[in-house]
């Protein structure tokens, strides 16, 4: 049976409200590897793959540059599809409806962990 583990993302600091998107790399079950993000949105951490649900294509052209100009929505770069940041719901967009692949994520001691799974 797998038990949890964590891996460090990066210190609390690193992200700000509605800020940055801190990237990461997930190792997946299969061995792949996948682009990943965490953002603060209303003083909570977030994370999710960084996979638009349109085109599974990495969100951000510009490193970390999630949020809209509003603050409130981060937006794939490629097509301008909208996510709500703390359910990861595609609001508007063509894949609307749909949600980015959320991530578990503990925030304590300032600073920012990813929950995994060992083998």
């Amino acid at each position: 049976m797998a038990e949890p583990k964590t891996r460090l993302i990066c210190a609390s600091e690193a992200l700000r409200n509605s800020g940055d998107a801190q990237r990461f790399t997930l190792e997946l079950a299969d061995g792949s590897r996948q682009a990943a993000f965490a953002v603060r949105y209303n003083g909570k951490v977030y994370a999710y793959l960084n996979r638009c649900c349109h085109i599974p294509v990495e969100m951000d052209l510009q490193d970390g540059r999630l949020f809209d100009l509003t603050g409130h929505y981060l937006i794939c770069s490629m097509h301008g599809a909208r996510y709500v940041p703390d359910s990861g719901y595609c609001s508007w967009g063509p894949c609307r409806g749909q949600s980015l692949t959320p991530l578990e994520i503990i925030e304590e001691n300032g600073q920012v962990w990813l929950n995994v799974m060992s083998e």
